[in-house]
């Protein structure tokens, strides 16, 4: 038998995953994120990781076809990456440090590009070829796939969904330090923040006002028919239906999944986006279908996974 290893690095754990080559998932597990200086544990703790699974399930390393990773930052094709937020990275040669760690094949991606690929392959998105992957959460991410590959890109930014400019009148700025990003208005945080605009635009009634705001909130009370959560809803939904008509004008993709932690408003959610996508696109894109993303925090340890079949099994 022939395995493999799913990893999905973030700032505060790493999961983990070991497959067989058919696509079982054998055992997952976490690891703290050790991001202190410079994030230099980081690896290290990942390979002794994997070399204590190998030993616990007597695996021959000889079968092992190799570790397929996410990180939370730009990748290039190299597995090189050149800065990070949140897991102290400056420039590293995540391939090659993680391959001469273990003396396994290692092929590194995007977290969210490959979370993309993990419900392409098994989750919301299974069976199609051309997808968009769109993550809620605290930010706005995404990966783009067409014929089955990922789009990532020269400088591995391919798929950076949250910061396609939606609001040319913008005068906050988003954290990456341009104006009108997709983020600001559709991420958990985004929609806090267009929660509170709307709160003190005028006195209307709404349960937002009696408990604190947050993206959960805000649908918990469009479902209860709060008037004023459905404008906020609207309004979101503007945000994010627009930017996906431009995206699949530029994809053409066969479905859009819808991740992250505000995805699990649930459907309702989805009825908010549709209307303006239909609205603003192209007549090519309008059988385009909407699903929910299903495999929660397994989608990176997943995507990790066909990363390095996809690269070794062919």
């Amino acid at each position: 038998m022939k395995y493999c290893f799913g990893v999905d690095i973030g700032g505060t754990t790493t999961k983990m995953g070991l497959f067989e080559a058919g696509g079982e998932i054998l055992d997952k597990w976490e690891i703290v994120s050790h991001t202190e200086n410079g994030g230099e544990a980081v690896l290290p703790d990942i390979a002794e990781a994997l070399g204590k699974k190998i030993a616990e399930y007597k695996i021959n390393e000889q079968d092992v076809i190799g570790v397929g990773v996410g990180v939370p930052a730009p990748v290039n094709a190299e597995g090189i990456v050149k800065d990070s937020a949140n897991i102290g990275w400056g420039y590293k040669e995540v391939k090659r440090e993680l391959e001469e760690l273990t003396g396994l094949d290692a092929e590194i991606g995007n977290d969210a590009n490959v979370a993309a690929l993990g419900e392409m392959w098994k989750g919301g998105g299974m069976g199609q070829k051309n997808m968009i992957m769109i993550t809620l959460g605290t930010g706005v991410g995404g990966g783009v796939i067409v014929d089955g590959r990922l789009v990532v890109g020269a400088n591995g930014a391919g798929g950076e969904i949250g910061h396609i400019c939606v609001n040319y009148e913008e005068t906050e700025s988003c954290g990456c330090g341009n104006f009108g990003c997709l983020e600001q208005y559709a991420s958990a945080t985004g929609i806090v923040r267009l929660a509170n605009q709307r709160l003190n635009k005028d006195e209307k009634e709404s349960m937002l006002r009696h408990e604190k705001v947050t993206a959960k909130a805000v649908f918990d009370a469009v479902k209860a028919g709060d008037e004023v959560a459905k404008e906020i809803a609207e309004e979101f939904g503007r945000y994010l239906g627009n930017a996906i008509a431009n995206m699949a004008v530029i994809a053409d993709p066969t479905i859009i999944v819808i991740g992250g932690g505000v995805s699990k408003a649930g459907e309702v959610l989805l009825s908010y986006i549709e209307k303006p996508f239909q609205d603003r696109a192209f007549f090519a894109n309008k059988e385009m279908k909407f699903s929910l993303a299903t495999l929660g925090n397994d989608a990176g340890i997943c995507g990790a996974a066909k990363l390095v079949l996809d690269k070794n099994c062919k």
